[in-house]
């Protein structure tokens, strides 16, 4: 298969999969997702995800339907039906079905699952930022489908011509990127936003720091502000699809390319490890 969509034990191509109306997705976007790539038919860091995926659950009182270890099987199960290994998985649950109504009765959630073909990102060319106030809700570490303020600043970075937006709060405190976490490297030092509730904490970024601490570069998990992104010797940006990825521009101005021996480390680092736990 090209593509596959599963919804609650029906598959088939995305293209044909029908949902029902009253999913509560529909009404208020209430479930909550996870993803990841994959190679060779092996998903990259299954577990984190997957732990992720019931923390972000448990946080808003939906109930998965399948056990961590069913959940598993069956994305395991699920990537060998399609036509090539390198691919992106996506899976999520929504509240279950019910007639519209803010409040809800418990009920078991309704599972989601999407597979598309996805190659593996090196990270070797060089990203355009833009920087966009955020104006996203004081819930931002747990992985919502509520994502209109990181479409709206997507689009605003491709109208612009570059890759992500950077989002940063009143005073200029850097959080994360649309769908990405950002970070610095300044003086040897990799600065990252502190995993508190205004960020997601990626498990890219996850990685990133687990190589830092194999690398031997130390790292400051504080906050920094607009001035420090600029000033930096190097941009980093972090997701399942770029796990080190630096920038070039942000806002039209040239920002790092001070330290790019650091940044090879860092990104040669997780590019085998990335290879080597999907083999």
């Amino acid at each position: 298969m090209k593509n596959l969509g599963y919804y609650n034990g029906r598959y088939g191509l995305l293209e044909e999969m029908m949902i029902p109306m009253d999913d509560r997705v529909c009404w208020f976007g209430d479930g909550v997702y996870d993803a990841g790539p994959c190679h060779n038919y092996h998903m990259f860091a299954l577990d984190e995800h997957i732990d992720r995926f019931f923390r972000s659950a448990e946080a808003l009182d939906i109930e998965i339907p399948v056990t961590k270890e069913e959940l598993a099987a069956l994305l395991k199960e699920l990537v060998q039906k399609l036509d090539t290994g390198d691919l992106f998985v996506y899976f999520q649950v929504t509240r279950g079905t019910a007639i519209r109504d803010h409040v809800y009765e418990k009920t078991p959630g309704n599972l989601w699952v999407m597979l598309k073909p996805g190659e593996f990102n090196d990270c070797l060319e060089p990203l355009k930022l833009i920087t966009t106030k955020d104006t996203r809700f004081l819930h931002c570490n747990i992985k919502t489908l509520n994502l209109i303020p990181s479409v709206m600043a997507a689009q605003k970075a491709r109208q612009a011509g570059c890759d992500e937006a950077v989002f940063y709060r009143p005073g200029g405190r850097i959080t994360e990127c649309a769908h990405s976490n950002v970070h610095i490297l300044k003086d040897g030092v990799l600065r990252t936003a502190p995993a508190d509730n205004l960020i997601l904490p990626g498990i890219a970024r996850a990685h990133l720091l687990r190589a830092c601490q194999a690398l031997g570069i130390p790292v400051a998990e504080e906050p920094y502000y607009l001035p420090d992104l600029f000033g930096a010797d190097e941009v980093i940006v972090s997701s399942s699809s770029h796990p080190c990825a630096r920038a070039c521009e942000i806002d039209g101005k040239p920002v790092g390319g001070k330290d790019p021996g650091r940044w090879e480390q860092l990104r040669s680092y997780l590019q085998e490890e990335f290879y080597r736990e999907t083999e």
